[in-house]
C-alpha cells in the first residue's frame, strides 16, 4: 500500500460517505467507465462547480477498480453489484490516486508542490515493484515506462482537484504551464495507461492545444450531458433523501419545498435540473435550510468586478437579483484566470464556479441560497452606487408597507426613480419589477420572496412568504399606466391569496396578517402610487 499508488485512502473516503445517512448511490457511472478501461488508453476529465460531489465520485472509482484491498464489503451492496462485470472489474487494476488540492495546500511554493507529489508516486513504485530495476535519478515517468516494458502492467490514474495548485496565490502562470506539461507527460501517448479520469472546477479547454493536455476529453456542465446525472442531485434523489430525513428526525422543520428554493435551480446541456448535493445533505443534517455557501475564494475575486461595473455588469447583477434571466455569451475556458475583461468572461466564470446558472444563452441566480450571497453583496459595497442605495433604503421601504404608510412608500420609490439607474426607463413593466425588488431587499432577511409566482387563476408579481411565526406575509402587484386599486383588484379576483394560504399550510406556519400591496407607476405624469389593504 503506497501514499499515491493502491492507496487505502481511497477505500476509506468511499466508505465513509456510504454510511452517511443521505448517501446517494451513483454506482451506475462505473458501468460507463469499465468499456473505457478494457478499452485502455482513455483520459476523460469532469468538470463542475465546487460542491457537486467531484471528489465522492472520484474515491468511488479508485475505491472499486484499486487492488490494493478488498472493497467489495462497500459495493456488494450498491447497484453495480447487479452487473455482470462486476466482480470481474472489482479490485483488478494499480491505481494511482491524488488529490493535487492537497498536496498543493501542504506545499509553500510550486516546486516544494511538484517535488513531493514526484518524490512519493517514486517511493510507492519502488516499494510495489522492488524486482524492477530503476535508476536512482528516474523520474516518475521514467519509472512507470521502465515497469511497463518490464511486467506490462498499466495503471489507472484518478486525478481529483486537477486545478487545485491554480487556486494558490503562489502559483506563477510558467507553473501553470509546467504542471499541465507533468500531466501531460504521465498520461499522453503511454502504453501504461488503461484510464485517467480527471475532475476539478476549472475547465481545461483553454489549455489543451498543441502537446499539452489536448488528449483528455472534457465533459462540462454547460456544454456536454454526458455523466451530468452523476453530479448533483436530481428531484428524485432529493425525494429519497427527505423520505429518510422524515423517518430520521423527531421534529423535522425543513419542507420538501425549502430544498427546491435553497438549492434547485441548476441545468445541465441535457436539460437536467440539479439541487447542490452537498446543501442538500447539510440542510437534512442540520435539520435547517439556510445558505451553507462560502464566499472566499472564487466569489470574492468575481465580486470585485462587479463593484467595479466591468462592462456594465451592475445593470445585469441588478436584473438577475430580480429574477430575470440575462443574455451571456459563455464560454467556460474564459473562467481559467481571473483576469477577466467582459461582461461574458465575468459571467463566464460565475458560470463554472456555481454562481449562476446558464440555460438556452441566459444566465440566472439559481436558488435562494445563491441569491443571498448576491445580495449580500449588494448591501455592503458602496462603490455599486444606485444599486447599493436602494438596497439599503428596502429596511425602510419594509417597515412602511407593514405599517400602511404608502405617502412614504411613494418617496422612496420616487427617490429610487429619481436614482441615476439605467434599469428605470420603466419601458415596460421588467424595470419597475428590478427596482421594487431592489427597494425591498430587506424583506430577505425574514422573508421568501418568490417573483411571478403561479397563484390563483394568474401570476403574482411577488409573494412574500414569512420565515418566522406569526409575520405578516405580502402579496404584490405592480401597474405601469395603471392605479395602485386596479393592481389590488387583480390579487383579489384572480384569487392570489390561496396560493399563499395553501403554501403557509403545507410549512405548517401560521402567520399574522396578508397585506395586499398595490403599486402603480405612471409614465407620463413620472410617479407613483401606492395601496395598502389588509384581508
Amino acid at each position: 500500500m503506497g501514499y499515491y499508488l493502491n492507496s487505502n485512502k481511497i477505500c476509506s473516503l468511499y466508505e465513509s460517505e456510504t454510511r452517511k445517512p443521505y448517501f446517494v448511490d451513483k454506482t451506475d457511472m462505473l458501468l460507463e467507465l469499465i468499456p473505457l478501461v478494457e478499452e485502455g488508453n482513455n483520459h476523460i476529465c469532469i468538470t463542475r462547480p465546487r460542491r457537486f460531489g467531484k471528489s465522492v465520485m472520484a474515491a468511488m472509482i479508485g475505491a472499486y477498480f484499486c487492488k490494493g484491498f478488498d472493497s467489495s464489503r462497500i459495493f456488494d451492496s450498491l447497484k453495480i453489484a447487479e452487473s455482470k462485470k462486476y466482480r470481474e472489474h472489482l479490485n483488478r487494476y494499480d491505481v494511482i490516486y491524488i488529490d493535487f488540492s492537497e498536496a498543493a495546500n501542504l506545499s509553500k511554493n510550486y516546486d516544494r508542490f511538484i517535488e513531493k507529489i514526484e518524490k512519493k508516486l517514486i517511493a510507492d513504485l519502488r516499494r510495489a515493484f522492488p524486482s524492477v530495476e530503476l535508476d536512482e535519478d528516474d523520474s516518475a515517468v521514467e519509472c512507470l515506462r521502465t515497469i511497463y516494458e518490464e511486467t506490462l502492467t498499466s495503471f489507472l490514474f484518478v486525478f481529483d482537484e486537477w486545478d487545485g495548485i491554480f487556486h494558490k496565490e503562489y502559483t506563477t502562470e510558467e507553473d501553470r504551464k509546467s504542471f499541465l506539461s507533468f500531466l501531460a507527460a504521465l498520461t499522453k501517448g503511454t502504453g501504461y495507461v488503461s484510464l485517467s479520469y480527471m475532475t476539478g472546477v476549472l475547465p481545461i479547454a483553454k489549455y489543451s492545444s498543441g502537446s499539452t493536455i489536448n488528449h483528455f476529453v472534457e465533459y462540462t456542465m454547460a456544454e456536454q450531458p454526458k455523466y451530468s446525472e452523476y453530479f448533483g442531485f436530481s428531484d428524485l434523489e432529493v425525494d429519497t433523501l427527505y423520505e429518510r430525513y422524515l423517518k430520521k428526525e423527531k421534529k423535522p422543520v425543513v419542507s420538501r419545498d425549502d430544498l427546491r428554493l435553497w438549492y434547485d435551480g441548476y441545468h445541465t446541456a441535457g436539460e437536467t435540473r440539479l439541487y447542490n448535493p452537498r446543501s442538500v445533505v447539510q440542510a437534512l443534517s442540520n435539520n435547517y435550510a439556510s445558505s451553507y455557501w462560502t464566499t472566499t475564494g472564487p466569489y470574492s475575486e468575481i465580486a470585485t468586478y462587479i463593484v467595479n461595473d466591468v462592462d456594465d455588469v451592475k445593470k445585469d447583477v441588478a436584473l438577475m437579483i430580480a429574477g430575470e434571466a440575462v443574455s451571456a455569451n459563455v464560454e467556460e475556458f474564459a473562467a481559467t484566470a481571473m483576469h477577466l475583461s467582459t461582461k461574458d468572461e465575468i459571467f463566464s466564470a460565475m458560470v463554472v464556479y456555481g454562481f449562476l446558472n446558464y440555460e438556452e444563452g441566459r444566465v440566472c441566480i439559481p436558488n435562494k441560497e445563491l441569491m443571498d450571497e448576491f445580495v449580500k453583496t449588494i448591501r455592503k459595497e458602496k462603490n455599486l452606487g444606485y444599486i447599493y442605495d436602494l438596497a439599503n433604503v428596502s429596511g425602510r421601504m419594509l417597515r412602511a408597507t407593514l405599517e400602511g404608510d404608502t405617502k412614504t412608500m411613494e418617496e422612496i420609490l420616487q427617490f429610487a426613480h429619481d436614482t441615476e439607474s439605467p434599469l428605470l426607463d420603466y419601458n415596460n413593466e421588467t424595470e419597475l419589477t428590478a427596482v421594487v425588488n431592489l427597494v425591498y431587499l430587506a424583506a430577505r432577511d425574514n422573508y421568501y420572496v418568490e417573483r411571478e409566482s403561479k397563484a390563483g387563476q394568474g401570476y403574482a408579481d411577488f409573494i412574500f412568504y414569512p420565515e418566522r411565526q406569526g409575520d405578516d406575509g405580502l402579496i404584490l402587484e405592480l401597474k405601469v399606466d395603471d392605479t395602485p386599486e386596479a393592481a389590488i383588484r387583480q390579487i383579489k379576483d384572480r384569487k392570489y391569496v390561496l396560493k399563499f394560504q395553501g403554501k403557509m399550510a403545507e410549512k405548517k406556519r401560521h402567520t399574522g396578517r396578508i397585506l395586499l400591496v398595490g403599486i402603480g407607476y405612471n409614465r407620463k405624469n413620472k410617479d407613483h402610487h401606492c395601496r395598502v389593504e389588509i384581508v
